[in-house]
C-alpha cells in the first residue's frame, strides 16, 4: 500500500477551512452595513455589557500575531527554526479567531454607545479592526495551504506582515479614539512631528502655573467663564482629532459653525442652540450630553450657559459690563479658578529677583502633593493663588497644613466643595494677605468667621451652601475692603443682610435671588 493511500491529501479539511474563513470574513464585512449606525441606549443592557469586553479581548490577537512575527522574522533570518512550530497553523487559527472576537465585541460597543454615531474616528477605528480580522484569516488559510502543497512560503510570509501592518493601523486608530489623534506622537521629537504634519509640540505642561489672577468683575463672560465650562464637560470628545457628530467646541467660531446638526449655539435664544438643548434632554434620551458615563454639567453651570445664549451669546463683554442677575452671579461664584495656561511656566523656570528660591522649593513641593493647584499672580510677584477645584472631596483638613508655609503669599484661596471644616481654615490664619477666600459648599460654620476676620485685605468671601448664621455674618462689618460676598443658600436672614450691608455699603451681597 503506497504512502498517498495511507496519507490521503487532506482536500477535504483545506477546502472546508477556506470556506468556512470566507463566509466568516464576509460576515464581518456585511455586518456594519446590515446593522447600520449606532443605536446607543436602544440596545438592550446584554449587547452593551459584551462589548465592553472589547479593550479586554483586543490584546489577544495582538500579541499572538506579535510573536508569530517575531518567530518568521527569525526564522528568515536562519537563526532560529522549530520544524514543528513553523509547520503549526494552530498559533495563527487561534489569533485569527480572536481577532473575529475582537471585532464583534468592539462593534457591539459600537452599537452600544450613541456618541461614536458620526465620528470619522470610530469609522476608520472599526473598519480598520474589520480588515485586520480578514487578513488574519486569510494569513491562516494561506499557510494552511502553504504547507500542506509544500509550496513556498513567501506568500505566507506576505500576509502574514501585511496583517501586522493593518493591525498597528488599527491599533492606532483604537488609541486615538480613547486618547485623542496625537496621543502616540505628542512628545515626538519635533522633526517627527513635521514629518507627520503635527503642529509644533506645546510647552511641557508646569507643575506651578504663572498667571494673573483676575477679578470677578474683569472676567471675559465667554473666555474666563463659559469656555472654561466646555472645556470640562464637553471639549474632551469635541475638539481637533475627536469632532464627534463632526461638532468641535474648543472656539467660538467653531460652536458658531456647529456640526451635522447644524449650529452648535444661537445667539439670543438658548432654546435654539444645540449646546443647551442637549444637556437638558433627559437622561435617558439617547441624545443626552455629554453621554452616559461622562461627568454631566452642574445646575449652576447650565443656568450660566442658557443665561449667556439668551443674552446673545458675546464673546467680548467682561461680567463687570454685562447686566449679570444676581443668581447668575451667584453660580458664576461656584466655578473653579482658571489661569492661562498660555503663560504657564514652572516654579524652577520663574527667575525673579522677588520670588526667592525658599519660595520657589515651597511652591514645588505643593505642586507635587496637588498637581496644578498652586499659581504664582505673576512672573514679577511672589503673591500666589491655589486652587482645589480639580480635588473637591479628596481635600480636607489636613491637607491645608502644605499652605502654611506660603501662607503669608497667599491672595487666593479656593477652597469650594471641599471637605474643610472651621478647623481647616483656623490654620490658614496665616494668610493676612488673603483677597480672595471659597469655601461654598464646605463644612464651615460660623466659627470660622473669627479666623476670617483676621485677614484683613479680604476683598471677596464665598460662602454658599454653608451653615453659617446671621450671629456669624454680621460679625463681617469688621472687614472693612470687603468688596464682594456670596451668601446663597445659607441660613442668613435678610434682615441679617440689609444690616450688614448698613455697615459695608460698598460691598456686593449676592444671595442667588432668581429673576
Amino acid at each position: 500500500m503506497s504512502n498517498e493511500q495511507l496519507n490521503p491529501f487532506p482536500w477535504g479539511r483545506l477546502w472546508t477551512i477556506s470556506i468556512f474563513g470566507v463566509l466568516v470574513a464576509m460576515g464581518l464585512v456585511i455586518m456594519p452595513f446590515w446593522v447600520g449606525p449606532p443605536h446607543g441606549e436602544r440596545m438592550p443592557d446584554l449587547v452593551r455589557f459584551l462589548g465592553h469586553f472589547h479593550p479586554v479581548i483586543l490584546h489577544l490577537p495582538i500579541g499572538v500575531f506579535a510573536l508569530i512575527l517575531v518567530y518568521e522574522l527569525a526564522a528568515f533570518v536562519g537563526r532560529w527554526r522549530v520544524a514543528d512550530l513553523e509547520k503549526s497553523t494552530f498559533p495563527l487559527f487561534f489569533g485569527a479567531a480572536s481577532a473575529v472576537v475582537a471585532v464583534v465585541a468592539g462593534f457591539l460597543l459600537y452599537q452600544g454607545e450613541v456618541q461614536f454615531k458620526g465620528s470619522a474616528l470610530v469609522e476608520r477605528h472599526l473598519w480598520s479592526g474589520i480588515a485586520f480580522a480578514v487578513a488574519a484569516i486569510g494569513t491562516w488559510i494561506c499557510k494552511e495551504w502553504t504547507f500542506a502543497c509544500g509550496i513556498n512560503a513567501i506568500f505566507y510570509r506576505l500576509l502574514l506582515f501585511g496583517s501586522v501592518g493593518v493591525m498597528g493601523f488599527a491599533s492606532h486608530q483604537g488609541a486615538s479614539v480613547t486618547h485623542g489623534e496625537e496621543y502616540l506622537t505628542e512628545y515626538a521629537p519635533a522633526p517627527i512631528r513635521q514629518l507627520l504634519g503635527h503642529k509644533e509640540k506645546p510647552t511641557a505642561k508646569s507643575e506651578a502655573v504663572i498667571a494673573p489672577v483676575k477679578s470677578s468683575q474683569d472676567q471675559q463672560l465667554y473666555a474666563d467663564v463659559v469656555a472654561p465650562i466646555l472645556e470640562r464637560r464637553c471639549v474632551q470628545c469635541h475638539k481637533e482629532g475627536k469632532s464627534k457628530g463632526k461638532f468641535r467646541m474648543d472656539s467660538y467660531e467653531l460652536l458658531l459653525r456647529g456640526g451635522k446638526e447644524g449650529a452648535g449655539i444661537v445667539p439670543g435664544n438658548a432654546l435654539e442652540s444645540n449646546i443647551f438643548v442637549r444637556v437638558t434632554l433627559p437622561k435617558s434620551d439617547e441624545e443626552h450630553m455629554p453621554p452616559e458615563g461622562k461627568p454631566g454639567l452642574e445646575e449652576h453651570e447650565i443656568a450660566i450657559i442658557k443665561w449667556w445664549l439668551d443674552q446673545g451669546a458675546d464673546r467680548t463683554k467682561s461680567v463687570g459690563e454685562s447686566a449679570v442677575p444676581e443668581n447668575i452671579r451667584a453660580a458664576i461664584a461656584l466655578l473653579p479658578t482658571t489661569a492661562s495656561a498660555a503663560a504657564s511656566k514652572s516654579p524652577e523656570n520663574a527667575r525673579s529677583e522677588v520670588i526667592d528660591d525658599g519660595l520657589r522649593l515651597q511652591v514645588t513641593k505643593i505642586s507635587k502633593a496637588f498637581p496644578g493647584a498652586i499659581t504664582f499672580e505673576s512672573q514679577q510677584s511672589d503673591k500666589l493663588a491655589f486652587t482645589a477645584a480639580s480635588l473637591r472631596a479628596n481635600f480636607k483638613d489636613a491637607d491645608l497644613k502644605t499652605l502654611e508655609a506660603v501662607g503669608n503669599h497667599l491672595t487666593a484661596l479656593d477652597l469650594a466643595g471641599t471637605q474643610v471644616s472651621d478647623l481647616g481654615v483656623a490654620q490658614m490664619a496665616s494668610g493676612k494677605n488673603l483677597k480672595m477666600i471659597r469655601l461654598s459648599e464646605t463644612r464651615v460654620t460660623d466659627a470660622c468667621i473669627d479666623t476670617l476676620l483676621a485677614m484683613p485685605e479680604l476683598e471677596s468671601v464665598n460662602l454658599y451652601g454653608t451653615k453659617v448664621t446671621d450671629g456669624g455674618v454680621l460679625k463681617l462689618s469688621g472687614l472693612s475692603r470687603l468688596k464682594r460676598l456670596y451668601l446663597w443658600k445659607t441660613e442668613v436672614s435678610d434682615g441679617a443682610i440689609q444690616t450688614l450691608q448698613k455697615s459695608l455699603p460698598g460691598c456686593e451681597i449676592i444671595r442667588g435671588v432668581s429673576p
